[in-house]
């Protein structure tokens, strides 16, 4: 199986049906509740409507610190061992890079299923989930080896500080319900989704975990897969809003519902709920019977709570908060004190008289004042001469040109800032369904004879005309904080695409659709082997997209595309 980056996974988190006893239980970089630094082994919970267990042993595999699988997995630190199965932080000796795996016998009634689970997990490529890198069955053990993201946090850790701000909650819904509905399209549930399964990185991006694979360790199935995936985004949404679980019984950490009053609006639990959210929560949580707002619809799968996220005002980040500086201090001379003795308690203060220098009337002063009475004397006569040369200067050039010209401008020339090449930060894959997510960061590398290619695409142009790529593809380059664009050139994979350049607005976060590049930096047209983008003024932005709607011809009636190096130019200080 093709090897993906690095970075954290979902190892099988156990939690969110019981409540974590305060200070007893935390959740791992991996998202498993611990107690005492081992998992805690609690009860399987209750079935769901629609959802289905298969049993499963009680022993997991009885492995140590230190073995190795394939001879390239050590394992370092067992995290789970739970209904047969045991989860490790390991490490991949080969690549040098943290990963987690997923251990259970050969024999385990639900290890074919897990392997299933695993290899149609990583065939779908998405970038927005944590992405499986091996699954394999060898001397009577069958693992599952996965991504582990060290600098993401789980969504548990985040609702236990606080609610989310209303663009956070926004664009975990937003993101989640795009994900989940990309994986469906496939024939990918989760069955899972859980606050432990839900990860935001550093750039504020949410990834899902455990795709498919935690349902099958813990053999969960049901009749209603994008119903259940659905309700379970509703229940994120709803707990990120209110900082409570939208059901009697408290899990994951959160308080459960009030008993005996059912499933109530977020803005009865908690005040400030944003209402557009709220609503959107109830219309996903309307499958276990709550009452849409408003009598609107539910959305029974991830593809509709998708729509009604997009239809929704977007929600803009909130304003930076700015502290007030420090009331100013005045010094010990401003508040009168400077010069004087400290004094005692009931003692009259005396004031020290700092007598003046004397006058310079000794024979050496005098002499130094008239050195400088000179001195002054002899600026003042070259100053004069420099100002009637000057204006005897300027009269000749109005005499000769009609009184036109101006003064030439006297003092140092304004500094120039000459464009240079600006840093990329990061390379995503636009469009729908992103194609070849791993290879984005080729784009930017700075080496010309690797680059993004697309698949082959039949019969079309355009991306063979499948719905899923009606938005066109391409790269967005990340700049890592507002800059001043003034060129982007493109070396395209081959003549023929039919591409554009466009620009964010400067205040974007996280853009992904075709409307959040408004500004065109150049034609959607035909390209060379080249594609270069030169505003007529520098352009202020963070996110810029080289936007592919066309491929060109290969042979065959196929198309294929791609980018193979963007390099963007701009203004630094």
């Amino acid at each position: 199986m093709a090897e993906r980056s690095t970075a954290a996974v979902d190892v099988a988190d156990n939690g969110g049906d019981q409540p974590p006893a305060a200070g007893a239980a935390k959740a791992t970089a991996d998202g498993v509740e611990t107690q005492d630094g081992r998992a805690a082994d609690k009860p399987v919970p209750e079935e769901r409507d629609g959802e289905h267990r298969v049993a499963a042993p009680a022993a997991a595999p009885e492995l140590h610190s230190g073995h190795k699988l394939a001879r390239r997995y050590r394992l370092e630190e067992c995290v789970t061992r739970l209904d047969g199965f045991s989860s490790w932080r390991a490490v991949d000796e080969k690549l040098r890079r943290a990963v987690g795996v997923h251990l259970l016998p050969a024999d385990h009634p639900r290890a074919r299923s897990v392997l299933a689970a695993a290899r149609s997990s990583a065939l779908l490529g998405d970038p927005r989930f944590v992405q499986v890198l091996d699954a394999v069955e060898e001397n009577d053990l069958v693992y599952v080896v996965h991504e582990w993201l060290p600098d993401a946090t789980e969504l548990t850790s985040l609702l236990a500080a606080s609610p989310l701000e209303p663009h956070e909650a926004y664009q975990l819904v937003s993101q989640v319900s795009q994900a989940m509905a990309a994986a469906h399209r496939e024939g990918l549930s989760h069955l899972r989704l859980t606050p432990g399964a839900i990860l935001r990185t550093s750039t504020g991006q949410y990834r899902i975990r455990g795709l498919a694979v935690n349902a099958a360790l813990r053999g969960i199935t049901s009749d209603t897969p994008q119903r259940t995936d659905t309700e379970a985004i509703g229940a994120l949404l709803y707990a990120s809003l209110t900082q409570r679980w939208p059901y009697e019984n408290d899990a994951y950490g959160l308080a459960g519902l009030p008993k005996d009053l059912g499933l109530i609006p977020p803005d009865q639990v908690r005040a400030g709920v944003h209402r557009g959210l709220g609503q959107l929560a109830m219309r996903a949580l309307v499958n276990d019977g709550a009452t849409a707002s408003r009598q609107e619809p539910p959305c029974t799968t991830p593809e509709e709570l998708a729509k009604a996220v997009a239809a929704m005002p977007r929600i803009r980040p909130p304003e930076p908060a700015f502290t007030a500086p420090p009331e100013y201090q005045h010094t010990t001379y401003q508040q009168g004190s400077y010069g004087r003795p400290p004094t005692h308690p009931g003692a009259a203060a005396t004031q020290l008289i700092v007598p003046p220098p004397p006058p310079l009337q000794s024979r050496a002063g005098r002499v130094l004042k008239w050195a400088v009475s000179a001195l002054l004397i002899t600026a003042l006569g070259l100053g004069s001469w420099q100002l009637a040369d000057t204006l005897l200067d300027h009269g000749k050039g109005d005499s000769g040109n009609g009184g036109s010209q101006q003064a030439a401008p006297t003092g140092e020339p304004p500094k120039v800032r000459e464009p240079k090449q600006l840093k990329t930060s990061a390379a995503t894959i636009f469009g729908r369904e992103p194609i070849k997510g791993e290879d984005a960061p080729k784009a930017v590398d700075g080496d010309g004879s690797t680059g993004w290619i697309t698949l082959h695409f039949k019969s079309q142009p355009n991306f063979g005309n499948l719905s899923d790529y009606e938005d066109g593809s391409g790269v967005i380059v990340d700049l890592g904080s507002v800059q001043e664009v003034t060129s982007l050139r493109a070396e395209m994979y081959a003549a023929g695409h039919k591409a554009q350049v466009r620009a964010a607005a400067a205040d974007a976060s996280s853009p992904h659709s075709l409307s959040d590049f408004p500004r065109e930096l150049t034609k959607l047209q035909k390209t060379g082997k080249t594609l270069e983008a030169k505003p007529e003024a520098p352009v202020k932005t963070r996110y810029l997209l080289v936007h592919i709607t066309e491929l060109p011809p290969e042979g065959g009636g196929d198309f294929r595309g791609g980018i193979n190096e963007i390099k963007v130019m701009g203004l630094v200080d």
